[in-house]
């Protein structure tokens, strides 16, 4: 019985080889470069457990990425991006109007996986994977009345009860899903529509608050303009 379950697993593993080597020579590994506009929000709950009501910011995204043959018209596609994410939040007290404008910039590596098939003179792209990404910077930018105020973000885990509470504190690493479709010319310029999803907090623990139920989120969707060599 063990034999025969080995012979099967390797003749499955034989067959797999077989098919990527096919499609390796039929479709080449190729690069890409790639930017856009990102839309972005930070979704998700405050401290009180009241649901957060940021509006969306702009943003931008630049990278590159290489796509992987794996069978005929899939790909692996890694990549790597600069992108900036972030929200706005207004408010009013005493009939003077508040606003603070988070902007956090990452380093992202997107992990895809993507169906291309033919349309045309070029070629119909989905695509969908995790992303992992690591904040290197970031500020806020507060404005009410004849104040204005700008504050770098500092990136920490947890904020113990000796940090200074005027700094605005996230947590460096995230990660989440993407999905995306979009298509690709024959002469190799693609344009394709992003949406990302946050799955991890962002938010760090924070000593000094008992009973915390913040809970944020990265999300939001893009344009992006390429193309692949």
């Amino acid at each position: 019985m063990k034999t025969k379950i080995l012979s099967l697993i390797m003749l499955l593993v034989l067959s797999a080889s077989f098919a990527m080597a096919q499609s390796t020579e039929q479709a080449k590994m190729s690069f890409g470069v790639l930017g856009g506009l990102n839309f972005q929000n930070l979704n998700g709950k405050a401290a009180n457990g009241d649901k957060l009501t940021n509006d969306m910011i702009l943003g931008y995204h630049a990278g590159v990425n290489v796509q992987i043959p794996i069978v005929p018209e899939f790909y692996f596609q890694p990549g790597l991006l600069l992108s900036t994410k972030g929200a706005k939040n207004t408010s009013t007290f005493l009939g003077t109007t508040y606003t603070d404008t988070y902007k956090l910039t990452y380093l992202e590596v997107p992990l895809n996986f993507v169906y291309k098939g033919a349309l045309g003179n070029g070629f119909v792209m989905v695509g969908f994977g995790p992303y992992l990404g690591y904040g290197i910077g970031g500020k806020v930018l507060s404005k009410g009345g004849s104040i204005s105020d700008d504050r770098k973000i500092k990136f920490k885990s947890v904020v113990e009860t000796s940090d200074d509470p005027s700094v605005p504190y996230f947590k460096a690493f995230d990660a989440g899903a993407n999905i995306f479709a979009g298509y690709e010319m024959a002469s190799g310029i693609f344009v394709q529509l992003n949406t990302q999803f946050g799955m991890l907090k962002i938010n760090p623990e924070v000593k000094s608050l008992t009973n915390d139920k913040s809970s944020v989120k990265n999300t939001g969707f893009g344009l992006s303009l390429g193309y692949r060599f």
